[in-house]
């Protein structure tokens, strides 16, 4: 509706001026702004006013919660921090930075920043416009904004945390005033990031006043119905299936694992993860033990839980990957001189640390009379592992189905293993149970759309996710069309899954499938390479508004994707590279371009 002198009491002007405030702000403004308007008429005219609710809410604060997440940790905490605050009577908005419109930034009074860093010190894929906009001179001014900030990182990184310390110091350049002092959370987040949820929460009830208690008064408790299980308390899942899916003459060992999730309460959809907690080896853990001249049943102190030291190094602390903190401490213990200066150059450090653990940090500068106790408070938590769910939970019911590649490697003259693919491929029993919990992805999503065709590109274990969303496509009667880019090494012996696509082929539901297998001629060819072969029927594609998903290795196979995407986006749209990279960002500002990357 639109106002003017002839539907309302209005001068045209104030109509006019009426009409440009209403149309700027969001709906939660809109609320905010008609029970400011009840409380203000009710000081105006000494009465109370009709709708008391309305105006007891302009005293009300607010916060507007902006995540940006890769892979759900963010989302998770942000979501979090919105319950917590609802608890306490604060209006609280929660909000991905890939749908938030920044020029309100300037209208907000509280604002939380939740960011995770991946790659080299980039923001997540959702939030790269919003993290260029704010660095950008369109930025607007933040004076009277209170905010704080949540980091999200891992240490053995180079940039840790990096895009939260961005957006920390872009908002106190643009005078916005810090309500607490950022947090950079390591792998191990869930106490950092619980402890910065309460001070943020703390500091807006401070400002606030009594309003928020007598609010907060009303708020009512958990959501019926939601699983008992998650990120910190895992569900024990008994393992039903655990079979090599590669031929022989493979060179590698690619398992499909079955779990049951039976009376746990959890569910998933298409595209989300499972968290799973994994065991270092025995091997190396009795190894590190040896050689710091330990004992292995030693008691330690876990914070309030005591074990031995064999069980913490293999199952509560991380011991495969070394972190600059890690060598700092390190170094202040064993004195050595040649640590110290290795610590100075931060280039030549990560090269050290690259592809080393904890015995060989050990055997390098070993130190004498190390306490076991000290050792495990210098560690990290061993964190949970994600794998893409490879079912769909319309197909399975009360399974979850994973694939999982195992990790062995040559480094430094010793054999190395992936933690979580080592110990589920190798040393798990018949009768074992893995403590896993669901990692919601809703940046990986189907198209709700059920005639949307998709493109899917996942080598590797890659395409675990696009097994899920066929097998959701076909329970869901869905008609759109599916194309999927596949690749490995060799045809005969890689081709993961070979029977269910080509069933799926016959049936109608693949209309295509695409392989790249590199190893099966002279010269190598990789999905990407396909992508470029068929360049025109893509884009046709993406001209009826196909949705393209990639999944797999974000070192090298998802730039190397992208750059043939926008290859072809170039040369089939005639347009420059400029253009062409812009049009695939906005593919993915239209949920149309999605990538679960690792």
């Amino acid at each position: 509706m639109t106002l003017s002198s002839n539907n309302s009491p209005l001068t045209d002007e104030q109509a006019r001026q009426l009409n440009d405030v209403l149309g700027a702000l969001e709906s939660h403004q809109v609320d905010w702004l008609s029970g400011y308007l009840a409380g203000w008429r009710a000081a105006q005219t000494g009465q109370p006013s009709a709708g008391g609710a309305a105006a007891a809410s302009a005293e009300t604060p607010s916060l507007t919660v902006l995540y940006g997440s890769q892979t759900g940790n963010a989302e998770g905490v942000a979501e979090m921090l919105g319950e917590q605050a609802s608890a306490r009577g604060i209006n609280a908005t929660v909000v991905d930075m890939a749908d938030y419109k920044p020029r309100q930034l300037k209208s907000e009074s509280h604002v939380a920043v939740l960011a995770s860093t991946h790659g080299e010190g980039d923001p997540p894929d959702g939030a790269l416009d919003f993290h260029e906009f704010m660095h950008s001179r369109k930025a607007p001014g933040l004076k009277g904004v209170h905010y704080g900030v949540l980091a999200l990182g891992d240490t053995s990184y180079e940039h840790f945390c990096q895009t939260g310390k961005d957006f920390d110091a872009r908002f106190a350049e643009l005078g916005a005033t810090q309500l607490v002092e950022r947090v950079d959370c390591d792998v191990d987040y869930d106490d950092p990031a619980e402890a910065w949820v309460s001070a943020m929460l703390d500091a807006i009830e401070a400002r606030a006043g009594a309003a928020v208690s007598a609010a907060g008064s009303q708020a009512t408790g958990s959501a019926p119905g939601k699983s008992q299980y998650d990120r910190k308390h895992p569900f024990p899942a008994p393992v039903l299936e655990n079979i090599v899916l590669n031929g022989r003459g493979s060179n590698k060992e690619t398992r499909h694992i079955e779990l049951s999730l039976e009376d746990s309460g959890l569910s998933y959809r298409p595209g989300d993860a499972v968290g799973i907690y994994p065991q270092n080896t025995p091997r190396l853990v009795a190894a590190i033990i040896e050689k710091l001249g330990l004992s292995a049943d030693e008691t330690v102190s876990l914070g309030e839980t005591q074990t031995t030291l064999a069980q913490a190094l293999q199952h509560y602390r991380e011991i495969t990957v070394l972190t600059k903190p890690l060598m700092e401490q390190w170094a202040g213990y064993s004195g050595d001189a040649q640590l110290q200066k290795l610590l100075e150059d931060q280039s030549a450090l990560n090269e050290w640390m690259r592809g080393r653990d904890l015995l060989d940090l050990a055997e390098a500068w070993p130190v004498e009379g190390l306490g076991a106790d000290t050792l495990t408070g210098m560690l990290r938590k061993l964190p949970p592992r994600l794998y893409s769910i490879a079912s769909s939970q319309a197909a399975v019911e009360d399974e979850v189905h994973i694939t999982v590649a195992a990790v062995r490697y040559e480094s430094h003259n010793r054999e190395r293993e992936g933690v979580a693919s080592t110990w589920l491929a190798d040393r798990l029993e018949d009768d074992a149970s893995v403590p896993v919990y669901i990692d919601p992805n809703k940046n990986f999503k189907l198209p709700d759309d059920d005639d949307a065709p998709i493109i899917m590109v996942g080598p590797g274990t890659g395409v675990a996710p696009f097994r899920a969303f066929l097998q959701e496509r076909e329970e869901r009667g869905a008609n759109g069309r599916n194309w999927l880019f596949f690749g490995e090494q060799q045809f005969r012996a890689d081709f993961l899954y070979q029977s269910e696509w080509l069933a799926w082929r016959r049936q109608g539901m693949l209309e295509h499938i695409t392989v790249a297998f590199s190893r099966d001629q002279a010269e190598k060819v990789y999905v990407q390479d396909r992508i470029r072969d068929y360049a025109t029927e893509l884009w046709s594609w993406l001209q009826d508004g196909a949705y393209i998903y990639v999944c797999g290795d974000a070192d090298a196979m998802a730039p190397d994707v992208n750059e043939a995407l926008i290859d072809m986006i170039a040369h089939e749209g005639n347009k420059s590279r400029d253009e062409a990279t812009e049009y695939l960002r906005d593919l993915a500002r239209e949920k149309r371009y999605q990538r679960d990357v690792y």
